[in-house]
């Protein structure tokens, strides 16, 4: 057993780590911003006391020393999974509603494990296919994305729109994270987990349909009918599932030769649908993808477009799509 602090932990990726580091064992204590969350939860794990599951509030994580409480443990943590980041496009100011959070809260994070949770030997940490994608390169067809490609986005284009400045808040992030172990020569290893679109079913105690997360609205737009002529413009079409994806962070805080590694982590492509505006893939095709060391180092199996949908549509219709 493993005493582990998950970052996040009402989130739509979280919610997923938390039943896997559960079933396999592990000590958690969750972060939340709010006690209410924190009860939502409780009640929805109810078979696990407070030695298996317990809960530190962390209202800002873009507050200097958010995390400076949360990372101190009797008995002490070992890891950390930080999936604790804003998604989503309705932003007033990008600074202060997406780069700041991710990146303040990424370093944040790491600096109040340096300084107080020297126990803690791994972090593994939510970064995002935006983190490698090239935005100005289209499909590029030719290309073969890998752990090796690295978004070349500017602070100057990320504060152009939201698109941009989320794609921006998750490569400065993860980027601010690498410099830092490098820089700072922390006791723990580091390993960044990079998905493109993530379908799955939602966890219903803690989702509505109006809250549910960016990648899933699409599913939940698609099956009210709101996309019968259009596919969303600047989807990707690389897919992976929660479950998976959930599964593959877990593993890369338990496995050795996940430390100080970068994981693409995804099933494949998730096609668009054949008719309408934006349908099928560009004329002459769409980058292909390389996801092999997820496969090799953390044991990855991924589980089919159709099986994800179809399960996500389930769990949609349980809370009223």
């Amino acid at each position: 057993m493993t005493r582990i602090l998950l970052t996040g932990g009402s989130g739509f990726i979280a919610a997923h780590v938390l039943d896997i580091l559960l079933q396999h064992g592990h000590s958690v204590v969750t972060t939340v911003r709010s006690q209410e969350k924190a009860d939502k939860i409780r009640s929805a794990h109810s078979k696990f006391g407070k030695d298996k599951l317990d809960f530190s509030i962390v209202e800002d994580i873009a507050q200097p020393g958010a995390f400076d409480k949360a990372v101190v443990s009797d008995p002490p943590f070992e890891a950390v999974i930080h999936t604790a980041s804003p998604f989503h496009f309705n932003v007033t100011d990008v600074q202060k509603d997406l780069l700041d959070p991710a990146i303040i809260g990424t370093t944040g994070v790491l600096k109040s494990i340096k300084k107080s949770a020297p126990s803690v030997k791994r972090v593994v940490i939510t970064s995002s296919f935006a983190s490698i994608v090239d935005g100005n390169k289209g499909s590029w067809p030719e290309h073969t994305y890998t752990e090796a490609d690295w978004n070349p986005i500017t602070e100057k284009e990320a504060i152009e729109n939201a698109a941009n400045g989320y794609r921006a808040s998750k490569t400065f992030a993860e980027k601010a994270a690498w410099d830092f172990v490098e820089t700072e020569k922390p006791s723990f290893s580091l390993a960044t987990m990079c998905p493109p679109l993530v379908l799955g079913p939602i966890v219903h105690y803690l989702n509505s349909l109006d809250a549910l997360n960016t990648s899933n609205q699409r599913i939940r737009d698609t099956i009210q009918g709101k996309q019968k002529d259009e596919y969303p413009a600047g989807a990707p079409y690389l897919f992976v599932d929660v479950r998976d994806l959930a599964e593959l962070h877990v593993k890369a805080a338990e496995v050795e030769g996940a430390a100080n590694e970068r994981f693409f982590v995804l099933a494949g492509e998730g096609l668009p649908k054949e008719e309408g505006e934006g349908g099928g893939f560009p004329e002459g095709g769409v980058y292909k993808f390389d996801n092999g060391k997820s496969v090799k180092v953390l044991g990855a199996k991924y589980r089919t477009l159709e099986e994800s949908v179809v399960d996500t549509v389930k769990s949609l219709k349980a809370v009223g799509a």
